[in-house]
């Protein structure tokens, strides 16, 4: 029977700039349906076990279709689900929440898709011998793999919690099969840095709430191609930075729309047209004054 109505949300903190609302809703309009797209921000502080799984039983028996989520609750959430689809369980981090019929709660990973969809948009013929991924979370762990899908020979990760990186350096490696990721220290970017085809940013560092560069200005090139996962602003200091220098930059706007396109497909099972997504996101940040 076809469903006229979804009630979504997005969990996780300081997501009031989040473009997820008006990207599902728009699509939902253009397929007839009734979607309502709601920002389930936990504050400044992130909650803790009981509280989520809470969160998650009070949305499941109001009548929630599912969840989106984001920061910092990608991994965090997965203790509480039912079920994990594949590439949730391979990345280790949920973005999605279906809630099913019989009321199980399986959680989905969007992200690794939706940045190598953006990626292959964006930057096509990159080179991608020597990458350095700044980010060990739920949203780097999604575009790492996604880099070793698309050929990434060695992979650098970075993180402030160098455990985090280390974790996730073994987590590819052991999907791999190969040697193809290796932690890094912050203390090396330099030298990685002077070697490496590419960058992307998986860290907050850019963002809205965090205006600065990841690193130091001085360790960006021209050779570098630069992909940054944050999009408000649209034009990160990190990728600024990089344009000046004459760098090719691809910002984190077409990952968010192909990360919700596959979303809104799971949370409806409707097509999702993502060409018209695009044009979405590209009306709702051209004013410069807003996303600059």
């Amino acid at each position: 029977m076809t469903q006229y109505s979804y009630l979504v949300g997005l969990v996780g903190t300081d997501i009031g700039h989040s473009l997820s609302p008006q990207l599902h809703e728009y699509e939902a309009d253009r397929h007839g349906v009734r979607y309502l797209y709601r920002l389930l921000d936990t504050g400044a502080k992130p909650a803790g076990g009981h509280d989520l799984h809470e969160l998650l039983r009070s949305c499941r028996d109001c009548g929630f279709s599912g969840l989106n989520v984001t920061h910092p609750f990608k991994r965090l959430v997965m203790p509480h689900l039912d079920e994990l689809a594949p590439t949730a369980l391979r990345v280790g981090a949920v973005n999605t929440v279906v809630f099913t019929p019989d009321r199980r709660a399986v959680g989905h990973n969007t992200d690794l898709a939706g940045f190598s969809e953006s990626f292959a948009r964006g930057l096509p013929d990159a080179r991608l011998d020597r990458v350095v991924l700044l980010g060990a979370g739920g949203a780097g762990a999604a575009v790492a793999h996604a880099l070793l899908d698309r050929g990434a020979r060695h992979l650098q990760v970075v993180d402030p919690l160098q455990e985090r990186a280390v974790a996730l350096a073994e987590a590819l490696n052991e999907h791999s099969g190969q040697e193809r990721a290796r932690a890094v220290s912050p203390e090396a970017l330099e030298v990685v840095l002077s070697e490496a085809d590419g960058l992307v940013n998986a860290s907050p560092a850019g963002s809205v709430h965090h205006p600065r560069l990841p690193l130091a200005a001085r360790l960006l090139h021209p050779r570098l191609w630069l992909a940054d996962l944050n999009y408000r602003p649209l034009h990160t200091p990190l990728l600024r930075a990089g344009g000046a220098l004459g760098s090719r930059v691809l910002h984190g706007g077409g990952m968010l729309v192909h990360q919700a396109a596959h979303s809104f497909r799971l949370l409806t099972g409707l097509p999702a047209h993502t060409s018209h997504m695009l044009a979405d996101f590209a009306d709702l940040t051209a004013d410069p004054h807003a996303h600059a």
